[in-house]
């Protein structure tokens, strides 16, 4: 049986962290929790300034950290080196959680160009600026020391990639691609001692006001509460989390799902080495025979979390 982690290596004192559209819902709750669980400083970000931001900054420096609002797009790349340069001057940065993101949801064949190309900007091109600064920094700081340094990259993908849904084409689409840059941002940085996980989180936010139905407080705690979520961020930042990378997290409520990688379902051979379209027709014919219908590469499984 494995030993409970000792509370200082769950501990994120003295570390600094930048938390991407943390001015409400899900950012606002995951910042929060990085500062109740010992984080020094964080990097508050929002489009615009509001009472919400003013609140999570409040929250922030009641837990006892610094507070440090940088406002802007996080598709720009002025915002992503903004970012990193206030948490330099909050002494470093240690922890990543890209979180900013945008719906614009239609079914496929109406969607238009403006909105496919929104989403995949804000999501897709946000988390990669902010994540090759991120990138570049700790390099840097790794070749600077000649050794590994600590950093910790926290990307939120979706379930909308791995089953696709038909009204989420672009939102699908960028989370998909979310999950690939995590990969490869686990596999680049290893090697100077970052990690980089994605998590799929379900949680009741403006964004996703319109899809999980209103909780009754009665009920008892919230299962879509961002904080549930937040919870396992503040994991994935800190110490404990080192053997933990290129990993995909479904999360919600009190339930934590570790995500496989697809597998292979069947390897077709061509005898000779060399397929012709009806050879290969009846290959796929006899294995379609008697299977599963509906089925696809599609992981809505994961759906009935």
């Amino acid at each position: 049986m494995s030993e409970t982690p000792a509370s200082d290596s769950l501990s994120l004192e003295g570390r600094v962290a930048v938390v991407t559209g943390s001015g409400s819902g899900l950012g606002a709750a995951e910042a929060i929790e990085l500062a109740r669980s010992g984080a020094s400083a964080v990097v508050v970000n929002d489009i615009k300034t509001s009472e919400h931001t003013d609140a999570v900054i409040a929250a922030i420096e009641e837990a006892g950290a610094r507070a440090e609002l940088v406002l802007g797009d996080v598709s720009e790349a002025a915002t992503a080196d903004e970012m990193i340069s206030a948490a330099e001057k909050l002494g470093g940065l240690d922890i990543v959680v890209n979180n900013a993101g945008i719906t614009r949801d239609k079914m496929l064949f109406n969607m238009s160009d403006d909105e496919f190309d929104a989403v995949v900007k804000v999501h897709l091109r946000g988390h990669f600026l902010l994540t090759r600064n991120a990138g570049h920094y700790w390099r840097a700081k790794s070749k600077e020391a000649g050794a590994p340094v600590y950093g910790r990259l926290i990307n939120t993908s979706s379930e909308a990639a791995l089953f696709g849904p038909p009204g989420q084409a672009n939102y699908g689409a960028a989370k998909a691609g979310i999950t690939a840059l995590t990969l490869s941002a686990s596999r680049a940085l290893s090697r100077i001692g970052v990690t980089a996980n994605a998590i799929a989180p379900r949680g009741r936010t403006s964004m996703t006001e319109d899809v999980f139905e209103e909780w009754n407080p009665e009920d008892g705690p919230d299962p879509l509460a961002p904080e549930r979520v937040a919870d396992l961020v503040s994991y994935l930042g800190s110490p404990a989390a080192q053997k933990v990378s290129g990993q995909l997290f479904v999360v919600y409520g009190g339930m934590v799902a570790l995500v496989a990688a697809p597998t292979v379902e069947q390897r077709f051979d061509a005898d000779g080495g060399i397929w012709n379209r009806a050879e290969f027709a009846a290959a796929i014919d006899s294995h379609w025979e008697g299977r599963e219908e509906g089925r696809s590469f599609s992981a809505s499984e994961v759906a009935k979390l």
